[in-house]
């Protein structure tokens, strides 16, 4: 039986995912900051585990609670939606700490393990938003398209010692708590200078067009990791596959 270890399964993609990988058989390790019972089925093919992505010693300790793993899917995170002058740089700071550089510290802590067995695959979760610029999401962009190229970067570099990396782009999933977070995280408010495109940026997400399911996003996920032939970057969910297409062109 295969073991993936989850980050980020509270709640939306990593939940789903965490509840697909069970119902298909494997051995699933769902992490979170803080661990609440109840949320996925009981089954003896679950554990669930305290996990701080941006803190050393939280993810020592989880992997050495989880064992050995098959895939790792690193899909903690989180938005932050806001004109650029009136994000904080201490909210910046916190998107690529745990964005960014919490994927890196997670990935560089299980390679050892994949290495050493010749095989291993890991999953970055990022969005579509790298496949074109967005505004108000400026260092969300930022921090997503970093592990973009860091995957990219990295999955050359493991390729040679059988070890696969690959990239979710999820697009807007308005039924996960993920874009209520982020536009809680507009600090401030809009600033006058810049509320009239604001407002026609809010008001173009509104309206009715194809969004992004956790099911979407959970299914890409598993074929990134069961698929050998799969590509570097899956498009997740209605628009974002519209999406890739369109930039394909």
């Amino acid at each position: 039986m295969q073991t993936v270890l989850i980050t980020g399964c509270s709640s939306g993609f990593g939940l789903e995912t965490a509840r697909l990988f069970l119902e298909r058989g494997w051995k699933v390790i769902a992490t979170m900051r803080t661990p609440h019972d109840g949320i996925l089925p009981p089954s003896e093919h679950l554990r669930i585990l305290p996990l701080d992505v941006t803190d050393d010693a939280s993810i020592r300790a989880a992997l050495a609670a989880a064992g050995p793993i098959d895939v790792l899917v690193n899909n903690a995170g989180f938005g932050a939606m806001s004109i650029f002058e009136a994000q904080s740089m201490a909210t910046a700071r916190e998107l690529f700490d745990t964005n960014t550089l919490g994927t890196m510290a997670m990935t560089h802590a299980v390679l050892p393990q994949f290495r050493e067995r010749g095989q291993g695959t890991i999953v970055n979760v990022t969005s579509i938003v790298t496949a074109r610029a967005f505004p108000l999401l400026a260092v969300y962009a930022a921090s997503k398209a970093a592990v973009d190229m860091f995957s990219a970067s990295l999955a050359l570099e493991l390729a040679p010692l059988g070890v696969r990396v690959k990239l979710v782009q999820p697009g807007r999933s308005p039924s996960t708590s993920f874009g209520a977070n982020a536009k809680a995280r507009t600090q401030g408010g809009i600033p006058d200078a810049y509320a009239g495109f604001a407002q026609q940026v809010f008001a173009g997400m509104s309206l009715d067009a194809p969004v992004t399911e956790a099911a979407d996003v959970a299914e890409a996920v598993w074929r990134a990791a069961t698929d050998p032939a799969a590509p570097l970057r899956i498009a997740a969910g209605a628009d974002a596959v519209a999406l890739a297409l369109a930039v394909s062109e």
